[in-house]
């Protein structure tokens, strides 16, 4: 799900800015921007996953001391870069000046050592959890509307199951009075005769072949499962997921077998629902 949170920690040594966003994802990839190390970014992370599961997590992280800590490096890269560029504009044979390339952006750099760094952690951590806080809170709003919404898709699909379950019967039987019709037309007409157990079979199969009972049962199971879901405390996106995935499953399934025009476009209409529960679910913890 999507959200945003900042945080502003201060002491008399650091201030530091925590900002994080969140964007949809399936899984959970957590995106960290700062001059930290890899020791200490990978703590950042740690904080970032006990708070979240899903979604594409980009941390940002800048700290300014101000007691006067900080060290300064020169990125030699950097002016090696610029010097080769500028080269090529030199004119009459004229260099460009060192202090020059030391005015340039990025040439000097305030470099954090680790002693710095972990004598203000908990103040890089306070950051980070209170940015963390509001995004989890803006996160949670978002899916307290989501969950309402899901929950009406949910209750459109059990009256268009129900709808289905009433029209199943009468396949069978306007298929039966359709074949009868049809047999006694060819029989007068070709003087010939069927027995009665022909016609009883051949509706049979026609009837194993159309029959969606199992399916609605599943069908109705699967919505049951999925509203406990969604009504419950723990985060279960993964499930939510595999149970629309099973929703669309059944629903093709219907639309296969049932050889009748009304529930073929209660079928398309179930589609629909379950498509926009999908684009839910996919950003659900």
């Amino acid at each position: 799900m999507t959200g945003h949170g900042e945080a502003i920690v201060q002491n008399e040594q650091v201030l530091v800015l925590a900002e994080v966003r969140s964007v949809n994802n399936r899984f959970l990839k957590v995106l960290i921007t700062s001059e930290l190390d890899a020791l200490h970014q990978a703590r950042l992370e740690s904080l970032v996953r006990e708070s979240t599961a899903r979604g594409l997590i980009n941390l940002k992280i800048q700290i300014q001391f101000l007691a006067g800590k900080q060290d300064y490096q020169i990125n030699t890269g950097l002016i090696k870069s610029y010097r080769e560029q500028l080269s090529q504009l030199e004119y009459g044979g004229r260099q460009v000046s060192l202090e020059s390339l030391l005015a340039l952006p990025g040439i000097v750099v305030e470099a954090i050592g680790d002693q710095h760094i972990e004598s203000v952690w908990g103040t890089i951590e306070s950051a980070t959890r209170q940015a963390l806080h509001l995004l989890v809170e803006m996160r949670r709003r978002e899916g307290a509307a989501m969950r309402l919404d899901m929950l009406r898709n949910c209750e459109s699909l059990f009256k268009l199951v129900e709808q289905i379950r009433v029209l199943a019967p009468t396949v069978v039987d306007n298929y039966s009075r359709r074949i009868s019709d049809r047999i006694n037309q060819l029989l007068e007409e070709y003087k010939l005769t069927l027995s009665p157990s022909d016609l009883v079979r051949e509706v049979g199969l026609f009837a194993d072949r159309v029959d969606v009972s199992e399916e609605l049962v599943r069908l109705d199971s699967h919505l049951r499962q999925f509203e406990a879901i969604v009504n419950g405390d723990a985060s279960n996106g993964r499930k939510l997921d595999f149970l629309t995935q099973e929703l669309l499953r059944e629903t093709n399934t219907i639309g296969s077998k049932a050889n009748n025009s009304e529930i073929a476009s209660h079928v398309v209409e179930m589609k629909t629902v379950i498509e926009r529960i999908r684009e839910m679910v996919q950003n659900v913890e």
